[in-house]
């Protein structure tokens, strides 16, 4: 199933501060991630990473709707 960044922190009861603290990223980073801006792959990885680890299932990049990959 695919969802947006931000249904996906939502459904975890994640702030934004928490998804990027678990991604090892800034909350910066995140935001821009969020709002569609473009990010890095690396970027979009960590974030997936991190939603995989909340979830406790695999999440890929792909699966997460709207992230603007450079």
């Amino acid at each position: 199933m695919s969802l947006t960044l931000r249904e996906y922190r939502l459904n975890l009861g994640w702030s934004l501060h928490r998804l990027a603290r678990e991604s090892n990223l800034t909350d910066q980073s995140v935001r821009n991630a969020e709002t569609g801006r473009v990010i890095r792959a690396e970027t979009a990885k960590a974030i997936a990473d991190a939603l995989s680890r909340g979830f406790d299932r695999e999440i890929l990049v792909l699966d997460i709707m709207g992230l603007n990959i450079t």
